[in-house]
């Protein structure tokens, strides 16, 4: 069976004027269809460096990362949400829309599905300090 995600021998070095740190040394897994894997290990140890090298955030320093099919989408949630504060719920979910110049009817009739469907739609007129934790998790999840 081939992996969906296999992970050989990655590292992960963040260079300073008078230091080397390892953040992540020589990891390797195999991830298959319909499997869930997670990360655990104290703070600090490298769990959010993998994540972020896996999904292009950042840029490894050694070791190979093989996707079965190019069209796989890695997506996670960051542990405080990146939602811009002076924005309301609606403008932070339309905003890559709008940058890409993409915000068209079809496209927000979309974005009010999904915050129908995450049950935001009544506080899509909100700003972030408005709404609880989870709501603002569920509106960078949009």
């Amino acid at each position: 069976m081939q992996s969906l995600l296999q992970i050989k021998n990655l590292s992960k070095n963040y260079i300073t004027k008078n230091k080397v740190t390892k953040a992540v040394d020589n990891i390797s897994l195999d991830i298959n269809d319909n499997e869930f894997i997670t990360l655990i290990g104290p703070s600090g140890c490298g769990k959010s460096t993998i994540l972020s090298i896996i999904g292009n955030l950042d840029e490894k320093s050694s070791g190979i990362i093989k996707f079965k099919n190019k069209d796989i989408k890695v997506g996670y949630m960051f542990q405080e949400d990146l939602l811009f504060p002076w924005l309301t719920v609606y403008e932070n979910t339309v905003l890559g829309l709008k940058i890409k110049k993409e915000l068209n009817e079809e496209n927000k009739k979309y974005v009010n599905d999904l915050l129908e469907k995450y049950g935001l739609i009544e506080f899509k007129n909100n700003y972030p300090k408005e709404l609880s934790g989870g709501m603002r998790q569920r509106v960078a999840c949009i």
